[in-house]
């Protein structure tokens, strides 16, 4: 806790900055971890860091790497949420989840994804899919980062003599602490990779070109060909144009949906 206070003291509003901006655009960084650090450091009876610096620092961060991915995700579409949910073990969860919140608990998802692994790096770009209104993203948005950065700033804070006592005790364990440490990071690896395999087959979606299915509609089989439009909320209203004799389908109801589609046709699935 020492040297990672030390390093804090040196440099703790590039860091905080840093880090915090990383996590905003999707990198897999320990931001959480760097705002309870530069919270311990705001406490340090040397004062090392100001609260309200560092916090200006975080909210800077959030807000710059926020916005570049609601502008991203404004004229990507899900092009982008696609890149980042590779990343991910399961990428059809992983967009799946994250509309599921926008849509139970509409833009308020913004006030609280950053405390929701997920959901927090997609809830930005998804917005600029969904094509909210910029000022109101950045009402929410903002209110969202302070929230986040506040809470951790604060737990760093509170926990400074905790946290230190804490880490003394592993130092003091010394090689036995190594061992726990280095085994907990291969039982974790080898979980992702398990997860990973488990979830692979999930990646691979069947596709037909466009030609091939128009074909099929205008033989003798059109009777056995039914199309469904399963786009998500952000690109299907009820006036949208849809493929002509397709019928909708609500993608967050598969389960009851899925039950109404007839067992004797061919079914073909168009979206985004």
């Amino acid at each position: 806790m020492n040297d990672l206070l030390s390093m804090m003291a040196r440099h703790g509003y590039a860091l905080t900055f840093l880090l915090l901006f990383a996590e905003a655009i999707g990198l897999p960084f320990p931001a959480a971890i760097a705002l309870v650090a530069a919270g311990a450091a705001t406490a340090s009876p040397t004062h090392q860091l100001s609260g309200p610096g560092v916090l200006l620092a975080a909210m800077l961060a959030l807000m710059i790497g926020d916005t570049a991915q609601f502008w991203l995700g404004r004229y990507t579409g899900w092009a982008l949420l696609s890149v980042l949910c590779r990343l991910s073990m399961n990428p059809e969860t992983c967009i799946l989840r994250s509309a599921e919140s926008f849509y139970k608990r509409g833009k308020l998802t913004l006030v609280i994804a950053k405390f929701i692994p997920g959901i927090n790096t997609m809830a930005a770009p998804l917005a600029g899919s969904m094509k909210m209104r910029f000022g109101q993203f950045l009402r929410l948005d903002m209110a969202g980062a302070m929230l986040y950065s506040g809470t951790y700033l604060l737990v760093g804070y509170l926990s400074r003599d905790f946290l230190a006592a804490t880490l003394n005790g592993f130092h003091t364990a010394g090689r036995a602490m190594e061992v726990i440490v280095i085994a907990a990071l291969v039982v974790y690896a080898g979980y992702r990779v398990t997860q990973f395999l488990r979830h692979k087959k999930y990646r691979i979606m069947p596709r037909v070109q466009a030609q091939e299915l128009a074909a099929r509609l205008a033989s003798s089989e059109k009777d056995r060909v039914l199309i469904v439009d399963v786009r998500s909320h952000g690109y299907y209203n009820i006036g949208a144009e849809r493929i002509a004799g397709s019928i909708r389908i609500e993608p967050n109801n598969l389960d009851e949906e899925i039950k109404k589609l007839p067992k004797d046709k061919d079914i073909y699935l168009y979206c985004t």
